[in-house]
């Protein structure tokens, strides 16, 4: 089983995302090296469609949440955690 995050994005913070994305991929890459996250990136256009993350726990998924700063900046604001029954095809 795998957990989907889908987010939206604020409209009005939106132009803030160039200014927070360092803090966000630096942490994103910490996180990622420590495991528990498959996948992350916005869609076509994040402003209107915003992004999902997909991880392999939903405690892996809360913890990324928690300290994202995205999200502790109120750019992004994530779904509920989705439980997953992917189809692996690897």
């Amino acid at each position: 089983m795998e957990y989907v995050v889908f987010y939206t994005t604020d409209p009005s913070a939106a132009a803030r995302i160039p200014e927070v994305y360092p803090r966000h991929r630096e942490y994103l890459d910490a996180f990622a090296a420590e495991g528990g996250i498959l996948g992350i990136g916005p869609f076509d256009d994040p402003a209107k469609n915003g992004s999902m993350a997909v991880f392999t726990s939903r405690e892996r998924a809360e913890q990324f949440i928690a300290r994202d700063p995205f999200v502790l900046e109120g750019i992004a604001h994530p779904s509920d955690i989705r439980e997953w029954d992917a189809l692996n095809y690897r």
